[in-house]
């Protein structure tokens, strides 16, 4: 798997959730090979969404 490719997309949609969601920070947003469930889970708690609402706002960014 090309996770250079993964990561410049998720560089891309890191920068549009800081933007609509201006609580997440720099920590809160970092890809770590192995660790993407970790980072979704506290993404989620700190917005307060289920895995379903924060997939789908990604996929709409």
């Amino acid at each position: 798997m090309d996770t250079k490719g993964v990561k410049s997309n998720w560089n891309d949609q890191k920068a549009k959730l800081k933007v609509k969601f201006p609580v997440l920070t720099d920590q809160d947003l970092t890809f770590e090979d192995g660790k993407k469930g970790e980072m979704f889970e506290k993404i989620q708690t700190k917005l307060g969404k289920t895995k379903e609402e924060l997939q789908q706002v990604i996929a709409a960014l």
